[in-house]
């Protein structure tokens, strides 16, 4: 695959992932599992796009972020 096509595939999922992540917490419906499931996907994708492109301090907030996930996943998990 051609290596645009990734970047614009991962820039683009991870977006709408992060959006559809913010409106399920903001919502509080109870969903905040599938919420952080979400986020930490999205972040995947976006620490993948920082690699390809070599955005390190992108990749270093994705890190962040995925440490959010992993924290709220457990949290609401239990």
């Amino acid at each position: 695959m051609d290596e645009i096509v990734v970047v614009k595939t991962c820039e683009i999922a991870g977006s709408v992932l992060a959006i559809a992540y913010a409106l399920l917490l903001a919502s509080n419906t109870g969903n905040e599992v599938l919420g952080f499931t979400i986020l930490l996907i999205s972040t995947s994708l976006f620490a993948a796009w920082a690699i390809i492109d070599r955005r390190w301090a992108f990749l270093a907030l994705q890190f962040f972020y995925a440490v959010s996930a992993l924290i709220g996943l457990i949290r609401f998990s239990a």
